[in-house]
């Protein structure tokens, strides 16, 4: 470890290199205080300080690389793994350690949510604009726009439904929430994928393009969405199937 230059190879769960400074910044003052034979009080206060230093910044990032590793694993269940970790790890520098499928299924429903809402507000943008031209792709546009309007309605109820299922006993109402859930983001899958339906062809103009690679965004984001909450309501399926057992 070099910590002038900050080269800290091979170690991932180290300090930032901030704090690598600001700890041998004290160190350096520290021993020039030895040198001086200064009162054993005031060194003792300077190694408190230390001490404060590290148990303040330390968990912080620990914190943050447990919830990355967590992420990045969960996101290998997924059929996009790649797009998983790159929308959902930048919830890891949250104060919330993210360590539970309930957690992750939540953010992923939140994530594939906002890219279904930016989508249809750039959509109807352009719906209106092709309206005015009376352009030929406006009737493909308009019932792609209409499908991806409804994998917004969907998404967000299956948010409002998995928020209750934070407050429902584990029971009959549980399993019906979970199946609410399952149902409203398969919707929102369905919808995304007929949306893509209506802009077939490789050779299509930079307009369709740019709808089709948004709306292939949405599905995409969805379907790991899905994959996590399945992910999450497995433990439950498994754990009323043991119950049952004779």
């Amino acid at each position: 470890m070099k910590v002038g230059a900050c080269f800290i190879p091979h170690i991932t769960s180290s300090p930032p290199c901030h704090v690598l400074k600001l700890i041998s910044s004290v160190l350096d003052i520290f021993l020039i205080i030895s040198m001086a034979q200064l009162s054993r009080s005031l060194l003792l206060i300077i190694l408190s300080s230390l001490f404060f230093i590290s148990s303040i910044v330390e968990p912080a990032f620990a914190r943050r690389f447990r919830s990355r590793a967590y992420i990045e694993a969960s996101c290998r269940a997924t059929r996009y793994p790649a797009l998983c970790v790159q929308y959902l790890s930048s919830y890891a520098n949250t104060d919330e350690t993210i360590q539970s499928p309930e957690q992750l299924a939540q953010i992923a429903l939140s994530v594939s949510l906002y890219r279904a809402w930016r989508t249809r507000a750039y959509m109807l943008e352009v719906e209106k604009e092709l309206e005015a031209s009376k352009d030929v792709d406006y009737p493909a546009v308009k019932d792609c726009l209409a499908q991806i309007s409804d994998s917004v309605n969907q998404l967000s109820q299956s948010i409002r439904e998995l928020h209750r299922l934070g407050h429902e006993p584990v029971g009959d109402d549980f399993f019906w929430h979970i199946s609410n859930v399952e149902s409203w983001v398969s919707a929102a899958l369905t919808d995304a994928s007929f949306c893509l339906d209506e802009l077939p062809g490789r050779n299509i103009g930079k307009l369709k393009a740019t709808i089709k690679g948004k709306v292939l965004n949405v599905a995409q984001a969805t379907s790991n969405a899905l994959a996590l909450f399945h992910r999450y309501a497995a433990k439950y399926y498994k754990a009323a199937s043991v119950a049952k057992r004779p």
